[in-house]
């Protein structure tokens, strides 16, 4: 286009929706539909395709009166809706479609040549008027769209002459197939289909209209219309005024039975052509849509001297058009455009369904369309693949599939929103009220899990440990803590900066999690209020972790905070790691039962849990307990073994008494779990005044062992027990 905003409905997506549909199928292939299928049959067939283009017209009407669109037509309204991975994945489908449309149109114009002048190649002369426009295109758009009104005129005045003619000659027609017809329903259907997909020509050329949100739904929808009443019409003239066996074998029986058939003539050449010279028009500027977002490589959105024109994406273009008219007739290339097309459609549908039916608020379009309607054009769409052609359909949803995963790989970045998260936002929502309305009960329980971090490098451990306790089974938020003075670091935007940071450092170690930030001025007094303001009704957090501090006034004022957070009915894990060894091999965990606060109950399900996950799962768990006397060691023994078979949990247990009775238990456990990877331990709450020797007592008790996770159970009920007898 020499500039953008140049074109208005009627000349830039009325004309040449209209020109692109009646076209190759009106003068080539109507007649040989209505043969095969009857009257009633062709008539259904139109009725069914049109309904299908209507649908999808009226969800292409929806999403583009609440958006401006921007060049890329169909694939910018897919992927500014449904995201950029669905778009790609359409929309280079899309653009294949539209490519082999220039070489379906072409095809159709030397059948047609050929019929009248038989001594021409068929693709020699395809392949001549492929490079003709294919080097206009390269040129410039203008001047296909100066001449499109002369080739509106054109087709206008062949169609009069088709019923002008053959008033003296009338038949009885045909209503249903006869034995003559050797094509199913679906097959006829397939080759008719590809009529009515010239409805995202003009929406297509979307970066060239004046105003893209008022054209592109008049121009389509009253291009569906006019297009819907000439093939009825034509398709009702035929069955009265020619023989079925003439429709079988004739495609040129519109140019036998017209009143002047040179204009017939000139009708099929000029719409055949002009339909093609529109596809070469409109695929590109698909192309160079994706190019621009980085869907495909960027050097295919280059313009190559021109101020407009995508220049490379109509060279690509033209080499494809130029495959397809050596490889195949014109049936085999129907067939392929269909199952894009339709594909195309049913995502279009899908997109203006979703949005309407989430009920976004940004949704807010001009042409309101009911979501039923665009359901309903979806599953139409999808329905006529499979009946269609089930291999092609399959091949059509795996390469889309393909290059979605592809692209969801390469993780794309854009600055635009989409319904995406409209979706999961309505499903938990859904989710959400659906809980509350359901009681509770302690069979369900899961880890909803709070992690509070000072620094995330440096705590790594206690981040990975996070994300074991909750992947695939519960919900865990790291939660970045700044403390300091909050009116003067907010004014300064740290806390959106530390969001910003956390969510990119999750992403990069292939963390999925959710994240938050806050600044207080003290961690141990902020986290109480943090934690009572965080989470919604059924889904408040239910433990809180941190690492465990080195300072001992620090780990006193943990155990301070602990003493608050299990008053509100929270679980507290302290994380002690090992920065030398880690978690070793995540070959063996141990579970210290002492018999104390309900604490063994969680620590079990913290090791089962975490034997769920990938690292761990060859996990060893051992249950230890050391008691007094040895006579008390089998009834103990069998007491947990009961136990563990009550609760469905598998785990060695090792029973033992102190080989002196003065051993401290320090010694004993650094002897039993010195070089285990893992080791839980249960601790009691302390009184506000021994808090201080109470952190001194757990230092002491810890040093000489590996990683260890310090645990208190706030759980009022028993987590491991579903059922009371």
């Amino acid at each position: 286009m020499a500039e953008q905003g140049r074109f208005g409905t009627f000349t830039g997506v009325f004309t040449p929706n209209v020109l692109t549909i009646l076209g190759i199928i009106l003068f080539l292939r109507i007649g040989w539909v209505v043969g095969q299928a009857g009257l009633a049959g062709a008539m259904i067939i139109i009725v069914a395709a049109n309904v299908i283009s209507l649908l999808t017209g009226f969800s292409i009407a929806a999403i583009s009166t609440n958006m401006f669109v921007k060049g890329g037509g169909p694939y910018y309204m897919i992927s500014r809706t449904l995201g950029l991975e669905i778009g790609g994945a359409i929309g280079l489908p899309l653009y294949l479609s539209q490519a082999i449309s220039v070489a379906f149109y072409i095809i159709g114009f030397t059948e047609a040549f050929v019929s009248v002048f038989p001594l021409a190649d068929p693709r020699l002369l395809a392949t001549g008027v492929a490079l003709l426009f294919g080097l206009l295109a390269f040129v410039g758009a203008d001047f296909a769209l100066r001449i499109q009104l002369g080739i509106l005129g054109a087709l206008a005045l062949s169609l009069v002459s088709v019923f002008a003619g053959s008033w003296d000659s009338w038949t009885s027609p045909t209503f249903w197939p006869t034995p003559m017809g050797d094509a199913s329903f679906w097959t006829v259907f397939a080759i008719f289909f590809p009529a009515v997909t010239g409805i995202t020509v003009g929406a297509s050329m979307s970066g060239d209209l004046k105003d893209p949100m008022r054209s592109i739904p008049r121009g389509t929808l009253g291009a569906i219309a006019v297009t819907a009443l000439v093939y009825l019409a034509t398709a009702f003239w035929l069955a009265v005024h020619v023989r079925v066996e003439d429709l079988l074998t004739d495609p040129m029986i519109l140019y036998r039975i017209a009143r002047w058939p040179i204009l017939v003539l000139a009708g099929v050449w000029a719409s055949t052509l002009s339909s093609a010279l529109g596809s070469i028009l409109a695929a590109p500027r698909i192309l160079k849509a994706l190019a621009t977002d980085g869907v495909v490589p960027r050097i295919l959105a280059l313009q190559l001297g021109s101020a407009t024109e995508p220049r490379m994406a109509v060279l690509l273009t033209t080499l494809i058009a130029l495959a397809v008219i050596w490889m195949g007739n014109l049936d085999f290339v129907a067939s392929i455009i269909t199952m894009f097309f339709l594909n195309t459609y049913g995502m279009i549908n899908l997109a203006a369904g979703l949005e309407r039916l989430l009920g976004n608020p940004s949704f807010r379009p001009h042409f309101n369309v009911p979501w039923v309607l665009s359901f309903l054009g979806a599953m139409g769409c999808y329905t006529a693949m499979f009946l269609i052609n089930p291999l092609a359909t399959g091949a059509a949803i795996i390469l889309s599939y393909g290059v979605y995963f592809l692209l969801k790989r390469r993780s794309l970045r854009h600055d635009w929103g989409d319904i995406r998260s409209g979706i999961w936002l309505s499903l938990a929502r859904l989710s959400l009220m659906g809980l509350e309305t359901v009681p509770w009960h302690i069979k369900n329980w899961r880890p909803n899990l709070v992690v509070f971090l000072r620094s995330p490098q440096k705590q790594e451990h206690l981040l990975t440990l996070g994300t074991w306790m909750a992947k695939g089974r519960g919900f865990v938020t790291f939660y970045h803590v700044i403390e300091g003075d909050v009116e003067a670091l907010a004014g300064k935007g740290y806390r959106e900066t530390s969001r910003r940071y956390m969510q990119k450092y999750l992403t990069e170690k292939g963390i999925l999690a959710f994240t938050e930030s806050s600044i207080v001025e003290d961690l141990y007094r902020g986290a109480v209020t943090l934690l009572q303001a965080h989470g919604l009704a059924g889904l408040e957090p239910n433990m809180v972790a941190m690492g465990w501090a080195g300072r001992r006034s620090a780990q006193a004022e943990q155990l301070l905070l602990m003493r608050k957070l299990i008053s509100l009915k929270k679980s507290v894990l302290f994380l002690r790691a090992h920065e030398e060894r880690g978690f070793g091999t995540c070959g063996l965990i141990d579970v210290w039962w002492r018999g104390r606060d309900r604490n063994a109950e969680l620590m079990l399900l913290i090791a089962h849990i975490l034997r769920q996950s990938e690292p761990w799962q060859n996990a060893q768990i051992r249950l230890l307990q050391v008691v007094d006397r040895e006579e008390a060691v089998e009834g103990v023994r069998n007491h947990l073994q009961k136990m563990l078979y009550k609760v469905r949990m598998d785990a060695e247990l090792v029973v033992f008494t102190k080989a002196d009775p003065r051993q401290p238990f320090t010694s004993v456990l650094r002897q039993q779990s010195g070089q285990t990877d893992l080791t839980l331990l249960g601790m009691r709450v302390p009184e506000p005044g021994e808090a201080l020797g109470y952190a001194e007592e757990i230092d002491r008790t810890i040093l000489p062992l590996g990683p260890v996770l310090l645990v208190r159970n706030g759980e009022t009920e028993n987590i491991l027990e579903e059922e009371t007898p």
